[in-house]
């Protein structure tokens, strides 16, 4: 049987605000010197929560964990619209916001409840011949993107004080939850973006395992390897 090494498998890691993923692989290669690291799934800069990071042969899983659906958590402003649709971008429009209540709010959420096709925003990591189309929308240029197939399961507020609506939602891979809050926006007559997002769980995995970068940033080699999942665990999940 073939050998693992205690660091070959997965860490959770709750990202804060800030960072790009791609930080957090990079600080966490070069704190422990692991030759591989990666993580599965984007988490924009501004979002928080659960990201899985793949270290050693655990990299050969990440396709395999990418797949997985995902819960977030969150908050969207409503009345005002943004070209990433997230509070990172410019405002491009400002309007008043109708009388909402959770009830209506639900209402028009369960609208998106199942199949649907979805474009990704030009703000985001999505190549188009090589280049991230962020890359792209902050030279001012705007590309076809390429529509794709994603699943929400549920999608409902659980609190309303206008400007703002907590919510929660399940979905498949890929998908937009930035998209999702402007297509809500522009279907209640106001706008909206996304005001916050932390993802809580990925797969089989919880935010409430994961542990803090600051604080994993700190941790021994010793100690980093009692927090990896191991590679056999990781690839029975």
């Amino acid at each position: 049987m073939q050998e693992f090494s205690p660091l070959d498998g997965a860490l959770l890691i709750d990202k804060p605000s800030g960072p790009t993923s791609h930080a957090v692989v990079d600080a966490i290669r070069r704190k422990f010197g692991i030759k591989k690291v990666g993580h599965c799934g984007t988490l924009d800069p501004n979002a928080t929560g659960l990201l899985i990071i793949v270290l050693g042969r655990g990299t050969k899983l990440s396709e395999k964990l990418m797949g997985d659906d995902k819960v977030y958590e969150g908050a969207i402003k409503f009345g005002v619209t943004t070209d990433s649709y997230d509070a990172d971008g410019e405002v491009l429009e400002t309007k008043t916001v109708p009388p909402l209540t959770l009830e209506r709010l639900n209402e028009a959420a369960a609208g998106f409840i199942g199949d649907q096709m979805q474009t990704p925003p030009m703000v985001s990591a999505v190549k188009k011949d090589g280049v991230p189309l962020y890359k792209l929308a902050r030279k001012g240029l705007e590309v076809e993107r390429e529509p794709r197939l994603v699943h929400i399961y549920n999608f409902r507020f659980t609190n309303c004080e206008p400007p703002l609506g907590q919510f929660r939602i399940a979905c498949t891979k890929g998908t937009y939850v930035r998209s999702l809050t402007h297509e809500l926006g522009q279907k209640l007559g106001c706008g909206a973006h996304l005001a916050t997002l932390r993802r809580v769980t990925s797969g089989k995995f919880n935010l409430a395992d994961a542990a803090k970068l600051d604080d994993v940033l700190k941790m021994t080699t010793a100690e980093l390897e009692r927090r990896v999942i191991p590679f056999l665990k990781l690839a029975a999940a």
